[in-house]
């Protein structure tokens, strides 16, 4: 899709929510909404319980093959695949293919969560052909990947990027999930974002406390992250499934 389509098609979206509807529009619009979600909730559960705990791996769609990243993050699923666990990421290119790629040729379960979005998502070719969801709503596919995740990998990447790591230690921050490991690829990406969250965060204003920075992991290879996942898991009597 070009820019201009897209503004186009923006504008479109802006109209058409702006525009006047009846209550049975809206309550007939919503009721079908309902069905969709619960559609997508189904599918997920059903396909995913049978897959098992796994490792999530983030980043940026538009990252190319040629990038340091993408090749850094292809080589940390195949080792987490060659440790056993399965590897998750959102189906589309850049470092997600890398991170299904990885874990394709490391033999290890491959699985993509894929979203349609204007213009980098697409499915990749690197995942298992039985693995590959589908998904219309962000926050349905976001449930799918902390329920069914182990540790979550973030490799550099945008805003998605960011919500899904913040979203993550949110939901362990409060207590809503389990704690798991959340290890950041990449010191020299990472290290303006927790120097701010540490000075302004939690020293200015205090917003955040200093405990819920040790939720973070910072490492820079493929090593350090399984060994990160393992030293984690070796505590308790969970193992890799696969």
């Amino acid at each position: 899709m070009r820019l201009e389509d897209f503004d186009n098609d923006e504008e479109k979206i802006i109209q058409d929510r702006l525009k006047q509807k009846t209550w049975n529009e809206i309550r007939t619009n919503d009721s079908w909404a309902i069905f969709k979600i619960m559609s997508e909730f189904v599918n997920g559960y059903e396909n995913m319980g049978r897959i098992g705990p796994c490792v999530s791996i983030f980043g940026s769609a538009r990252t190319k093959p040629e990038d340091k990243f993408y090749q850094l993050a292809e080589k940390i699923a195949y080792k987490i695949s060659k440790a056993g666990y399965g590897v998750i990421t959102g189906g589309g290119p850049g470092i997600m293919e890398a991170g299904n790629k990885g874990a394709h040729l490391g033999g290890g379960i491959s699985v993509g969560l894929n979203i349609e979005l204007p213009f980098e998502q697409h499915f990749n070719p690197y995942i298992d052909h039985d693995k590959n969801l589908n998904f219309d709503y962000f926050f349905v596919r976001k449930v799918m990947f902390v329920k069914y995740s182990q540790g979550f990998v973030v490799m550099p990447g945008g805003f998605g990027t960011l919500d899904e790591m913040f979203e993550a230690i949110t939901l362990i921050q409060t207590k809503k999930i389990a704690r798991f490991p959340i290890i950041l690829v990449g010191s020299s990406y990472w290290s303006g974002l927790i120097d701010w969250i540490k000075t302004v965060l939690v020293e200015q204003e205090q917003t955040v406390s200093p405990d819920d920075l040790r939720l973070i992991k910072i490492v820079d290879n493929e090593d350090e992250v399984v060994e990160v996942l393992d030293n984690f898991y070796k505590k308790y009597t969970l193992k890799p499934n696969f």
